[in-house]
């Protein structure tokens, strides 16, 4: 027997099952997940990165596969000062991103200088039964040191019965040099499945990179 076959046969247990020290990152390579991930794993789908982008689209990916979907801001940036990241969902596989929505919006603040500070509801941040994308995270700046990060969670998009959820929290660097943590979170109000989503800025293009995970089912 060779050295790299009683190896592997010493990592083998009685029932025939590999014992966990044989799966390392030395024993698989290109794995993104496994069957037996627990509840609540978030399983990577899918990675785009913006560069002078007029906007990033999912249009693959969400189904009925997991019962929710978490997408990742990493150093979101907008080339021009002062800007809103937004999203938007599309019943028609991306052909348009108007979905009917109803939202909230929360923010809170924190200067440099220690100047100011307050947590309040942005009643110019949120929708009414609208079309038009959702902020996220706003006033961005477009300096090389000033970028936003967060999360937004879009709950059982593929439904035919239920409205679809989301809620989102993310921090970025204000234009005027402000730390601001924002929280939207609403619905959009259809029955029909959401198979695809867009970001973009409110003017302009953006950096950065998305990360789409599916919330392993239980």
């Amino acid at each position: 027997m060779g050295s790299i076959t009683r190896s592997f046969a010493n990592n083998i247990g009685s029932s025939g099952i590999l014992t966990a020290s044989a799966v390392t990152n030395a024993t698989v390579e290109d794995v993104t997940s496994f069957d037996n991930a627990s509840a609540g794993t978030l399983i990577l789908l899918s990675t785009q990165t913006a560069s002078n982008s007029a906007s990033i689209s999912f249009t693959s990916g969400l189904d009925s596969t997991y019962d929710a979907y978490e997408f990742k801001f990493i150093n979101i940036q907008a080339r021009t000062d002062g800007e809103d990241f937004r999203f938007n969902g599309s019943t028609d596989n991306g052909s348009n991103y108007n979905v009917t929505k109803t939202s909230t919006f929360f923010q809170a603040y924190h200067d440099e200088g220690d100047g100011f500070a307050g947590l309040e509801y942005s009643p110019s941040k949120d929708l009414a039964q609208s079309t038009a994308f959702q902020a996220l995270f706003t006033g961005q700046g477009s300096g090389a040191d000033e970028a936003g990060a967060g999360s937004l969670t879009l709950f059982n998009p593929s439904s035919t019965t239920y409205v679809k959820h989301f809620i989102s929290n993310n921090n970025s660097y204000d234009a005027s040099n402000i730390s601001i943590n924002q929280i939207p979170a609403g619905y959009f109000n259809t029955t029909s499945a959401i198979n695809a989503i867009q970001f973009k800025m409110s003017s302009g293009n953006f950096d950065g990179i998305i990360k789409m995970y599916g919330v392993k089912k239980s």
